[in-house]
C-alpha cells in the first residue's frame, strides 16, 4: 500500500494547505505552542522545569536557572521571528531548533517518549508543520 505524495488529489482537502489563511493558521498554532511554551517555562521555573532537569542529571540550580531562561530566550526569539519575520529562515531555524532540543532531551531523559501525553513525540506534527509552511514559504 502506498500513500499518497503530498500533492495528490487523493488527500483529503482538509489536509492540503492551499490559501494564504491556511498558512497563517498554521504559523499561528506554531507562535501558540512558543507563546504557551515560555509561560509553562515561567510558571514552573521551581517546579516542573526543575524537576526534568534534575531528573536529567541538572542538580545545581544557578545551572538549571540558566538553562530555563536559555529555553525561554530561545521560546521568545523563535516566536518573534514567527510573527514579525516568518519565511525560509525562521522555519529553518525553528525546525533547528525543535530537532536540537528533541535530541538533548531524549539523551537527557529517553523516557519522555513514552510519556503518555507525549512531550517529545509532539514534535514530530510540530516539524512537520514547518516544512509545510518552509515549502510554501516565497
Amino acid at each position: 500500500m502506498t500513500l499518497p505524495a503530498m500533492t495528490s488529489p487523493a488527500m483529503p482537502t482538509a489536509l492540503r494547505p492551499h490559501s494564504p489563511d491556511d498558512a497563517r493558521l498554521l504559523r499561528a498554532s506554531l507562535i501558540a505552542v512558543w507563546l504557551i511554551t515560555i509561560a509553562a517555562s515561567l510558571l514552573e521555573c521551581n517546579g516542573q522545569s526543575l524537576a526534568l532537569l534534575r531528573q536529567g542529571g541538572v542538580h545545581s540550580l544557578p545551572l538549571a536557572h540558566a538553562l530555563i531562561a536559555a529555553g525561554v530566550a530561545l521560546d521568545a526569539a523563535l516566536a518573534l521571528a514567527l510573527i514579525w519575520r516568518p519565511g525560509r529562515a525562521a522555519y529553518a531555524l525553528a525546525a533547528a531548533s525543535v530537532i536540537g532540543l528533541t535530541l538533548t532531551a531524549t539523551a537527557l531523559l529517553p523516557a519522555l517518549w513514552l510519556h503518555p501525553i507525549g512531550p517529545l513525540s509532539k514534535n514530530l506534527p510540530i516539524l512537520a508543520i514547518l516544512a509545510v509552511l518552509w515549502k510554501r514559504a516565497p
